[in-house]
């Protein structure tokens, strides 16, 4: 089912569309800011030579999930399902 939600989103543009609109929003309320800040701050506590891009990354992750506002979370699913209840009959 995910798969196919995902082709269908793909297929017709609209992942590009979310994408775009995710990284606009997240601009926006200042989570980049914020995990650019975090990132920062790992690489200073751990020492820039002992921190690959793998171990920035599962350092992050979490927080940068969790840092992502609940309005920006339901408007995205709010846009995925208006495009799969017009687009799937």
């Amino acid at each position: 089912m995910k798969a196919a939600v995902n082709q269908k989103l793909t297929e017709m543009g609209e992942r590009d569309r979310l994408k775009e609109l995710l990284r606009a929003k997240l601009t926006e309320c200042g989570w980049k800011d914020q995990m650019k800040a975090h990132c920062k701050e790992v690489i200073k506590q751990k020492g820039l030579e002992h921190v690959t891009v793998e171990d920035l990354v599962v350092e992050i992750t979490p927080k940068g999930r969790a840092l992502v506002p609940d309005s920006v979370k339901k408007e995205l699913l709010h846009r995925i399902r208006a495009f799969l209840a017009q687009h799937t009959k």
